[in-house]
């Protein structure tokens, strides 16, 4: 092992972190125009340096070790850094302001986000916007892949998620509580009610979102997810659950918080006759300061979520 750290230029910081996002050499020197033996061999001099593994190498490609999943956190943070003190300081083109936002399915979220995207309207930028599983969120906060996480907790949930923020170094910030609704379409015939029951929703189908392979009832982006449902359906994604609340009749429990311009006009929110609250906020990384983009897209996400209560 060699003492000569001055040797990990921010060159070198891009390739690793290509090749965590790729998940493989091959693929990442593809993306990189660079040839394989030369990333591999920077990867074995990077390892060599710093004393530790980075990846784990299977059959089925490369994966980031424990030791390496850190590394790569405060790699991705350097690179961000970088990149926006070339664009002020230097005036090079090239150089553009980066932010990552993963979410659970919120609309006033997207909403809070556009805004931030017209902020900067005339800036070059590189802006990510990921709706994506709970336990992926918390991973893409944890690893700074993101630089927020959009979420919420309840009584079931917290206790098990908090354990999880505080091993990955996570901090959660509560922006406003919200009691459960439900979905349905405009025509569902239970759309005219002041409120329903879950009892009264127990005949038509229960549309949720998949959790992919951490699917566990801690997880899901749901109130009541451990209630028993006669029917049903997994989805993936926003469009094609509201379209299946309008096509099949089904439901949904939500939080009720949500932005009138971006929903599906045929659908309506009904308050649910049932205890708990949702309170959702957004997750950080402990050792990450809040720079101006984080800071502005949560003051919008704060008037958004007021506004669609």
């Amino acid at each position: 092992m060699t003492n000569n750290m001055n040797t990990l230029t921010l060159q070198k910081m891009r390739y690793l972190v290509a090749v965590a996002d790729t998940g493989s050499v091959t693929g990442a020197a593809k993306a990189l125009f660079v040839s394989q033996p030369s990333l591999t061999k920077t990867i074995h001099e990077v390892e060599d340096e710093l004393g530790f593994l980075l990846y784990k190498r299977t059959a089925r490609g490369i994966t980031t070790t424990h030791k390496g999943e850190e590394f790569l956190a405060y790699a991705r943070q350097v690179l961000e850094q970088a990149e926006l003190l070339q664009g002020k300081f230097l005036q090079k083109q090239s150089g553009k302001r980066l932010f990552a936002i993963s979410s659970q399915h919120y609309s006033f979220a997207v909403r809070a986000f556009a805004d931030l995207i017209r902020e900067h309207e005339d800036d070059l930028y590189d802006f990510s916007f990921r709706e994506t599983e709970t336990y992926g969120i918390i991973e893409d906060v944890a690893e700074m892949r993101s630089a927020l996480g959009i979420l919420y907790l309840n009584e079931f949930n917290e206790d098990v998620l908090r354990k999880i923020f505080r091993e990955r170094d996570c901090v959660f910030t509560e922006i406003i509580e919200a009691k459960p609704h439900v979905f349905l379409s405009r025509d569902h015939p239970l759309a005219d009610r002041p409120y329903v029951r879950l009892k009264e929703l127990q005949a038509y189908p229960y549309l949720f979102y998949d959790q992919g392979r951490h699917n566990s009832f801690f997880f899901s982006e749901e109130m009541f997810s451990t209630e028993e449902h006669g029917r049903k359906v997994r989805v993936s994604d926003r469009a094609t659950l509201f379209n299946l609340l309008v096509g099949i009749k089904g439901y949904t429990v939500c939080s009720g918080v949500h932005d009138f311009e971006l929903t599906n006009p045929k659908i309506v929110a009904i308050p649910l006759k049932h205890k708990g609250s949702m309170r959702i906020g957004y997750l950080t990384h402990r050792n990450r300061n809040l720079g101006p983009l984080s800071l502005s897209f949560i003051e919008s996400l704060k008037r958004y979520a007021r506004c669609g209560e």
